[in-house]
């Protein structure tokens, strides 16, 4: 990804896809920070058809290829789903566009790798919970999302990301961290390290049932924050779920705890003030309540009865990713200030001590809406 891109580089991969028509514009598109995204309008016959164009980030998704086979397939089995309901495949879905060569992906001669969907119209996507309904429609899609899925076979899907939410991996990289200590760091952030250590047992919990085949592999995308739908303009509903780059064999625990973690905090993912940093129980219960509509009962009871350990996990998990970044240097995600990774996970963390503060009033919700 370290190369500038020309536009004569751009317009080549755009030339490689079947599109209709012949190109109007192409310009950047939205404030992804992992793979470069354009916006491409064609003119057919008279009518403007757009086109989003990306090339992947191959430096963090090493298989583009295992990547987007993922993507076309889940795709597809979700535009079959859609249809046999009656709803619209086109707005309701992503899909893949085929290169002239009939392939889902075009690599170029520098070794770019590239892709294009259909652009979906009329669309907007939420930076931030706005209000107690949006965040419920997001629920019950996500959800949806689940039970749209339940018959695919998840372990048919290559994992993206290699261990991406298995929670003993993250603990052991971050253990390695604190132990590496490349800029001498740790003995500064001894509370956190130490806040982190503690919580050790949890890291295994939901594996361990999986392992054992108490709880069943789902097909999962793995990054469910809130800018990762499309809501409809008109309706204002939660319309498609979109970023697939993730969607990997998982556990539906994941996708809603990292829900939680980003839409029912109090405050936000690097703030300062920690008094500002809570579980918002409200928020909680809204959302649990949209994604049990949204499961529709395809959710097992225990996977139910998991739901608050997926949140505290999820967010545990990102914590210690947080924190191990700020050991070693800020190596992965991207800062904007000092100490800004040692922020993210000091959020993390007072959200995961709330969560433990609120245990029964969580297990207590999880209860009463899944009767």
């Amino acid at each position: 990804m370290s190369q500038p891109l020309t536009p004569e580089t751009i317009d080549n991969a755009i030339a490689a896809f079947c599109l209709k028509g012949s190109p109007l514009d192409t310009r950047p598109y939205g404030n992804g920070h992992i793979n470069d995204t354009f916006l491409v309008t064609y003119d057919d016959a008279g009518t403007k058809q757009k086109y989003i164009l990306q090339r992947m980030n191959h430096s963090i998704f090493k298989e583009p290829r295992a990547l987007m086979e993922n993507v076309a397939n889940v795709t597809a089995f979700l535009q079959k789903k859609i249809s046999e309901r009656g709803g619209d495949p086109a707005r309701e879905t992503l899909s893949v566009i085929k290169t002239k060569n009939g392939e889902n992906y075009f690599e170029d001669s520098l070794h770019n790798f590239w892709r294009v969907f259909p652009f979906i119209d009329n669309t907007f996507c939420l930076e931030k919970v706005e209000n107690s309904r949006d965040f419920y429609d997001c629920a019950v899609a996500f959800g949806d999302f689940q039970r749209q899925l339940a018959d695919y076979p998840a372990g048919t899907l290559h994992e993206t990301i290699p261990r991406f939410h298995y929670t003993p991996s993250r603990f052991q990289d971050f253990k390695k961290a604190v132990a590496d200590d490349p800029l001498g760091r740790a003995a500064s952030v001894q509370p956190e390290i130490d806040f982190a250590l503690a919580r050790e047992a949890d890291t295994h919990v939901l594996t361990d049932l999986l392992e054992k085949g108490e709880l069943p592999l789902r097909v999962t995308h793995n990054d469910t924050k809130l800018n990762n739908i499309l809501f409809d303009n008109d309706t204002r509903k939660a319309l498609c779920i979109i970023d697939l780059d993730t969607v990997m064999p998982g556990l539906s625990l994941y996708d809603f705890g990292d829900s939680i973690r980003t839409g029912a905090s109090t405050g936000a993912e690097d703030e300062t003030d920690l008094s500002k940093i809570e579980l918002d129980l409200s928020l909680f219960e809204t959302f649990t309540e949209g994604f049990l509509k949204g499961c529709a009962g395809s959710l097992t009871p225990l996977e139910i009865k998991m739901l608050p350990m997926g949140a505290k996990l999820m967010t545990y998990e990102c914590g210690i990713r947080f924190l191990a970044d700020h050991l070693s240097g800020d190596v992965y995600f991207k800062i904007h200030r000092e100490n800004h990774n040692l922020d993210r996970a000091r959020t993390q963390f007072k959200l995961v001590a709330d969560m433990e503060k609120k245990w029964k009033e969580m297990a207590e919700i999880v209860t009463r809406l899944s009767l």
